[in-house]
């Protein structure tokens, strides 16, 4: 071996919007595997593989040699902003980002809900908005601040019997066991910006769900309807019960290309209370909200119409618009806040943007993750700026080692 330095740990990248947390891993992997920033540590594992045994050679699924990476929890294509990877050893670390805390920007849109409580879901319904205003809003949010019970939403990938509660809501069925709230804590929760009808630009989706659809998504709906604050006795039992996962996934390979040994996190670990000894499956993937966004209607800028127009093409006013911050636990669904708000409210409501600007000790800021847009503008830019960030963690691990001694 050369001796040359091998780089590996954990540094954050800036997710854009509508690129999903996989992509992001197979980009970085496109332009690290011929870098010179990771040759070392490629001849070193290429080098280790050559000492295997044929049994251990039989057992790969493919003999490619790529840099193994993997992230710290995934953000839906929708969402933006700090998402948390492992290089080399570094993946071996990110199951110490399952149970952090994380703090996010989110813009809800009220007069309107979708089934996936997002903008990129099927509007099922609208609600009055002209009386929401802000001090109304300000109120509401007292109900969610602390420790409380969160029902997850009916859109999520959290699995029942096998079978994942989005697939359930599109067939228009309800799962076959009563999903129960869980408890999660917001730290913090605060009004960034308050948007007056007609002073913004977010709009509800235009597509309608069908009719025939239309009233088996209500019933779910109004049986999600508002977040139950939890007493201290709730919230502790409940947290007893609880037992995060995080379970490591190899990403399926696109046509004609070998699969990445990564290690895949759930942003949450999605975990269900069974009824008679029903065993939940609670894996949170990236192939599903890929699967999803797919499968969700696009927003589409055009003319809004009042709840009170009877099917009428009457431009009105856009709703009220709110931009909220919170610090939240591991296990929060930013969306289900979003819906229980619109209620909270006696409107509707759904989560017009998401950004993730903080988790665990990575946040968003100059110098403070890589951009995704450095990747295309060549390793001379952004090399020098993750090898940085891999010296600066292995330095804050090797401090965090020897104060344990």
């Amino acid at each position: 071996m050369s001796g040359e330095k091998i780089y590996e740990g954990i540094f954050a990248v800036n997710k854009p919007q509508g690129v999903s947390s996989a992509d992001v891993i197979r980009k970085l992997q496109h332009h690290f595997n011929p870098s010179e920033l990771f040759k070392p540590w490629l001849d070193t594992e290429r080098a280790r593989r050559q000492r295997e045994s044929n049994f251990q050679r039989r057992r790969r699924r493919t003999q490619r040699l790529d840099v193994k990476i993997g992230h710290g929890g995934t953000l839906d294509p929708l969402a933006t902003g700090v998402l948390v990877v492992g290089v080399g050893k570094g993946t071996k670390h990110l199951n110490d980002f399952l149970g952090c805390t994380k703090t996010y920007e989110t813009v809800v849109l009220f007069g309107a809900e979708t089934d996936t409580y997002d903008k990129l879901g099927k509007v099922v319904r609208r609600g009055p908005y002209e009386h929401i205003t802000r001090e109304a809003v300000e109120k509401a949010l007292e109900q969610f601040r602390g420790k409380i019970m969160q029902r997850p939403p009916i859109f999520s990938a959290l699995k029942v019997q096998g079978k994942k509660l989005y697939e359930y809501a599109r067939e228009g069925k309800e799962p076959p066991i009563e999903i129960k709230a869980r408890p999660v804590e917001v730290t913090n929760m605060e009004i960034l910006e308050w948007y007056e009808p007609g002073t913004h630009e977010y709009k509800w989706p235009q597509e309608e769900m069908a009719d025939e659809e239309k009233t088996a998504a209500e019933k779910l709906l109004d049986k999600d309807a508002a977040i139950p604050v939890a007493s201290s006795a709730e919230a502790e039992e409940a947290e007893h019960q609880k037992e995060p996962q995080i379970l490591p996934t190899k990403r399926k390979s696109s046509p004609g290309e070998d699969a990445v040994n990564d290690v895949d996190t759930a942003a949450a670990a999605d975990t269900a209370q069974p009824v008679k000894r029903q065993k939940v499956s609670t894996q949170e993937d990236s192939a599903q909200v890929e699967d999803q966004a797919i499968a969700s209607s696009q927003v589409q800028d055009g003319p809004q119409t009042s709840p009170k127009s009877s099917g009428d093409t009457v431009p009105s006013p856009s709703p009220p618009a709110v931009k909220i911050t919170m610090t939240v636990s591991s296990g929060f669904y930013v969306r289900s806040l979003a819906h229980d708000l619109g209620k909270a409210v006696g409107s509707c409501g759904l989560m017009s943007s998401l950004i993730r600007s903080r988790q665990a000790d990575y946040e968003l800021g100059p110098g403070k993750v890589l951009e995704y847009e450095d990747l295309e503008a060549g390793e001379e830019i952004w090399g020098e700026k993750v090898r940085h960030f891999l010296e600066d963690w292995e330095k804050k691990r090797v401090a965090g080692l020897e104060s344990k001694q």
